[in-house]
C-alpha cells in the first residue's frame, strides 16, 4: 500500500456499522458547538438563516475558512460546496478521481453528523448526505425533513 490510504473493507455492514457511529458522533459534537457559538441575544428560526450560520460561522471554527458556494432550491434542499476541504486538502492517489473519492468518503461521514447536529439544535431536523467527485472539493447536500 504505498499511496499510504487505508483500505476499506468490503463489507457494507461493517462500513454502515462505521459511518452510523462516525455520523453519531458527529451529531454530538455539532449539537455542542451550536450551543458554543450561537448568535447571542439572537434566536435562528429560520432554516435558511441557520444553514448561513453552519456555512459562515461553524465552518470558520470547524475549518478556519467559509463555504465555498451554497445554493438552494428555497423547497428544502440546500448544497454547501467546499473547494478546498480541509481535510481532503493533502490526500492523494496513485488509482485516480474515482477510486480516490471513494477512499475519502468516510472522512466526509463526521462532518455530516456536526452538521446535522447543527441544524437540529436549531430546530432543524435534517438528512446530510456528503458527494466526494474530485478532490479537494467535497459537497454536503442538505434535505430539510418536514416535521411531524
Amino acid at each position: 500500500m504505498a499511496s499510504g490510504w487505508t483500505e476499506l473493507p468490503d463489507d457494507n455492514e461493517v462500513l454502515e456499522q462505521v459511518y452510523v457511529k462516525l455520523e453519531n458522533i458527529g451529531f454530538r459534537v455539532g449539537r455542542r458547538l451550536a450551543e458554543r457559538y450561537a448568535p447571542v441575544g439572537r434566536r435562528l428560526t429560520d432554516t435558511l438563516d441557520v444553514v448561513k450560520f453552519v456555512c459562515k460561522d461553524m465552518w470558520m471554527v470547524l475549518f478556519n475558512r467559509q463555504v465555498d458556494n451554497l445554493k438552494t432550491n428555497h423547497r428544502g434542499i440546500y448544497v454547501l460546496q467546499d473547494n478546498k476541504f480541509k481535510w481532503f486538502l493533502r490526500m492523494s492517489s496513485n488509482h485516480g478521481g474515482a477510486a480516490a473519492a471513494r477512499r475519502a468518503q468516510p472522512y466526509t461521514w463526521l462532518p455530516c453528523g456536526i452538521i446535522r447536529g447543527v441544524l437540529d439544535s436549531f430546530g432543524v431536523n435534517a438528512v446530510v448526505s456528503p458527494e466526494t467527485l474530485g478532490l479537494p472539493q467535497c459537497t454536503f447536500q442538505i434535505k430539510v425533513v418536514a416535521n411531524e
